[in-house]
């Protein structure tokens, strides 16, 4: 991967998008403005056993790799607002929604701040269109590989999202089962917090154990819509 010029680098004021032609903005409910804050606490209906098992560790509300060199980022529009897209050399690390262009490339800073973060490059409008698409229509599957960070608990969450099919959904309490830590409940709706990519770790099949809809970290209306949109497959 070629080495950035500086005027390539981010600025935390230079990553403007166009505004038109986007639906209306998604508002965020208490819950999931309280996540936002907190970088992964709720409101503490996913059960009463707060266990943290050995792997969760406590910096589990921002890993940062050290290894990080380049990320490349660029950002699209779909019908949930702004879609950012930041890849690794090994993968896709981060895709984040948002209604607010600037603000997106401030989290992907905060969130691997010893990376180099490049915006654009050659061939990257299309890698941003390609994910875009899988946004609007998930059902279709992303064909690229993905690079999340996370500790080892998280990664174990993430993957339990992962092969939870296209329309179904699985509770806090089902998932932390499925990885063999059934006290586990808050912590993997921890993890489900802490995903940095959205809809590919499919965090918002993660409901309660009623089957209704808790905090989504990218706003509970857009967590219904994607519901929706896979139930009609």
């Amino acid at each position: 991967m070629s080495t950035a010029t500086k005027s390539e680098r981010l600025s935390t004021t230079s990553a403007g998008r166009p505004r038109a032609g986007r639906p209306h903005r998604f508002e965020k409910s208490a819950t999931t403005r309280k996540i936002d804050k907190t970088g992964g606490s709720f409101d503490g209906r996913f059960g009463e056993d707060v266990s943290r098992p050995d792997d969760m560790l406590p910096t589990h509300r921002r890993t940062v790799a050290a290894t990080d060199t380049q990320i490349r980022f660029g950002s699209g529009e779909s019908s949930l607002g702004t879609v950012l897209v930041a890849q690794s050399e090994h993968g896709i690390r981060a895709i984040l929604i948002g209604d607010d262009p600037d603000a997106l490339p401030r989290d992907l800073r905060d969130r691997f701040p010893r990376a180099q973060l490049i915006h654009g490059g050659a061939g990257f409008d299309r890698i941003v269109a390609r994910v875009v698409a899988f946004v609007e229509a998930s059902q279709s599957g992303l064909d690229l590989p993905l690079d999340p960070q996370g500790t080892a608990f998280q990664q174990r969450v993430w993957e339990a999202l992962r092969n939870i099919p296209v329309g179904q959904t699985a509770s806090y309490s089902e998932i932390a089962r499925r990885i063999g830590a059934p006290k586990a409940i808050r912590a993997v709706g921890s993890a489900c917090a802490a995903n940095a990519i959205a809809v590919a770790i499919p965090c918002h099949r993660a409901v309660r154990s009623d089957g209704s809809l808790s905090g989504y970290r990218w706003g509970t209306e857009r967590k219904r819509a994607l519901l929706d949109r896979e139930a009609k497959r």
